[in-house]
């Protein structure tokens, strides 16, 4: 591998994900070199110093050197997610108001789908006998109408200690309003010593909502002991390797935070790792100055989707993880099970299937000969010659092509009494249909018109899909990043540290409530301020967003709208206005409008890398050989043109059909498809428009 890195000090960025762990540096000129590493599923931490390892080899340099030279070291992991869908948290018990003891277990009384009567909820983390009931109430407007009682406190935490918890949740009724009854429960539960980790619904989710609000909890002391000890125990061994700055973990709204912020607060994390595309699509954006586009991430296991408009990415609150319901800052993103390692075959009625199931990185698919016999996507692929068999991955895998024909003939092919190429072009036809719908999901289903968007295709799967979803989707273009298989990674390096801070008010949107805010507004800065202090940074690295949700009066979802924190009411309705018309199609001008909560966005700013611009070439793109590969809109095999990546430099410019074969990934390109390699030396495909 060819390593164009020239001075320190360095930044690293390392995604792990379920089939490999990514990790790219960044010199102090902006130049990027990528290494892949298969994930190791036991210890996620081992994966991240076999990283490290790797890049230290290429570099030829000495790991406490190479450490020591640092200046920001991000990870991005599936830890926290992992532990929630996996059932390996932590006993918990939950401490509540007294006859609200079975709110976490009755949720909204709702189901997804109104016709499924059967399928039941995910089990309960707390079980009823671990949620115990404790007096003292505070009314709706915060006053207090009858004492906490300690007493019962202390009786439930004889209980917890008898029964092996090993952590702690407290959520009494409207600590929103007035935490000091949890406060006093916390300085409880503390004095008693029953364990070290407590969460306390009013520090880590404080809105209306008792069910959401008693979810989140629950899940961040279910997976508080697990994770900080994994995050522990990885910065501890990369600071005696000689890491000298402190381990960052990326969060689920796409901004940065040190552990010394997230030990107490891990459910912020159920999505670190693919929110890192935050940061590489706001970086890409003013690269190539298109505020708008989709980002279609593929990896080994699923593929992410989000969608930035006018140069914001949208964040809700709203989260579901294995159907458990989470109330915390995340990045707007849509994930199906649809990789390169989807798993494909035939159901019991002879249908074919193509996920959601995945092989991960061990066994993998058949082609990496590590003993997976079931076909995936990547098997397909190799036999329809658009992966070439052979050491793939930067030689961490060996594509067989003899494995994935065997693996595609006997659980499709044969069985469903179709030809190989058959079968394997009917499980690439199905993925990319899993593939459009995730994207139209996202873009046609949230009010956007996809013809106005650029597609991103990325991950290490993305651009074998891209032009081909782009060209289903109506999309401008479709643009992949060279490094298009560490789009994660590569997105960790242009990721701001970020706090979001909230406060409940629910009051009309009125002349009066000017005060209001401006005061609510002041409390949640200086919140964000001393946050961001403590992250090490002053007021001149430090940035603000102001964020009101509203809804009309009886309405029980809200709008979040985006505003100066001095905008009058009258242009506060225009906007929320405008938004509403642009999700629902229509507004209702004669009703009130509430305002249900203020937030603020404290964001860390670090210092901008900028992507070398490379000088055009006037030379003609040639391809390394002519291989015969399917076409899917030609229902047959084309000689088809094979590119190196390597080859490829600004101004080169071509017509599909052919292959790009990067050191991350493979584009495919479809017949008369336009190619065009821009300054950043980066693809972009644009479609002949149809007769």
């Amino acid at each position: 591998m060819e390593i164009n890195l020239r001075s320190p000090p360095w930044r690293v960025g390392v995604d792990v994900g379920g089939t490999f762990t990514d990790l790219v540096i960044a010199d102090s000129d902006g130049r990027t070199a990528v290494f892949k590493v298969p994930s190791v599923q036991t210890d996620p931490g081992e994966g991240v110093i076999s990283a490290v390892n790797a890049a230290c080899g290429a570099l030829d340099q000495s790991i406490d050197k190479f450490l020591g030279n640092c200046q920001f070291f991000l990870h991005g992991s599936t830890v926290a997610t992992n532990t929630l869908l996996e059932g390996k948290g932590a006993i918990v018990g939950l401490l509540t108001t007294e006859g609200f003891r079975d709110s976490l277990e009755a949720r909204r009384g709702l189901r997804k789908d109104p016709w499924d009567h059967r399928t039941p909820y995910p089990p309960v983390l707390v079980p009823r006998y671990l949620r115990l009931p404790v007096r003292g109430r505070i009314n709706a407007n915060g006053d207090e109408v009858e004492a906490v009682s300690l007493d019962d406190v202390r009786d439930a935490c004889r209980k917890f200690r008898e029964e092996g918890v090993e952590s702690i949740a407290i959520c009494l009724l409207n600590s929103f309003i007035n935490p000091a009854h949890e406060q006093a429960v916390s300085a409880a539960v503390a004095e008693e010593g029953v364990c070290e980790w407590i969460s306390v619904s009013s520090e880590i989710v404080p809105i209306m909502g008792e069910y959401e609000r008693t979810s989140t909890t629950v899940v961040n002391a279910y997976l508080m002991p697990r994770v900080a000890s994994y995050l522990g125990a990885l910065q501890e061994r990369l600071v005696r390797m000689g890491l000298k700055t402190k381990l960052l973990m990326l969060q689920s709204n796409g901004g940065a935070a040190s552990l010394d912020q997230l030990f107490r607060q891990p459910v912020n994390l159920l999505l670190s790792g693919p929110s890192a595309g935050v940061g590489a699509m706001q970086h890409l954006s003013a690269e190539i100055d298109e505020k708008d586009l989709v980002s279609m991430e593929i990896g080994g296991t699923s593929c992410d989707v989000m969608l930035m408009h006018n140069g914001r990415v949208a964040i809700t609150d709203m989260l579901s993880v294995n159907d458990y319901d989470l109330v915390t800052p995340s990045v707007d993103i849509h994930t199906v099970g649809a990789g390169g390692g989807t798993i494909a075959g035939l159901d019991g009625a002879g249908l074919m299937f193509a996920g959601p199931e995945g092989a991960g990185a061990n066994p993998g698919p058949a082609a990496y000969g590590l003993g997976g016999k079931r076909p995936t996507v990547t098997d397909a692929h190799l036999v329809l010659g658009r992966m070439r068999p052979g050491p793939y991955a930067g030689g961490s895998v060996n594509l067989d092509l003899d494995a994935a024909e065997e693996a595609i003939d006997v659980a499709v092919a044969t069985p469903a009494g179709i030809s190989r190429t058959e079968a394997a072009a009917g499980v690439i036809r199905l993925v990319e249909q899993n593939l459009l719908h995730a994207v139209e999901r996202i873009s046609i289903q949230r009010g956007y018109n996809p013809s106005r968007f650029t597609l991103i295709a990325c991950g290490g799967a993305g651009p074998m899909h891209g032009a081909s979803v782009g060209r289903s989707l109506g999309a401008r273009a479709v643009y992949i990043p060279r490094q298009a298989g560490a789009f994660c990674a590569i997105g960790m390096q242009h990721a701001d540290v970020r706090r979001d801070f909230v406060l409940v008010i629910m009051q009309e949107l009125n002349e009066e409530i000017i005060s209001v805010l401006a005061k609510g507004f002041n409390r949640l800065q200086k919140q964000a301020q001393d946050a961001l202090k403590d992250e090490g940074f002053d007021h001149k690295s430090t940035e603000f967003g102001y964020e009101l949700d509203l809804h009309y009066e009886g309405q029980q979802w809200d709008v979040r709208v985006a505003l100066a924190p001095d905008t009058p009411p009258s242009e506060i309705r225009k906007g929320f206005e405008a938004e509403y018309d642009r999700q629902f199609g229509h507004t209702n001008p004669e009703s009130r409008v509430n305002v249900a909560k203020l937030r603020v966005v404290g964001v860390g700013a670090l210092p901008p890398l900028q992507d070398p611009k490379f000088d055009a070439v006037t030379s003609v793109a040639e391809p390394v050989e002519v291989r015969r590969v399917y076409s899917e809109s030609e229902g047959g095999f084309l000689d088809t043109p094979v590119y190196h990546g390597a080859d490829l430099q600004h101004g080169h410019q071509f017509r599909g059909p052919a292959i790009i074969e990067e050191a991350t990934t493979t584009a495919v390109v479809g017949p008369n498809d336009n190619v065009a390699v821009d300054a950043l030396n980066n693809y972009i495909i644009t479609f002949v428009a149809e007769d």
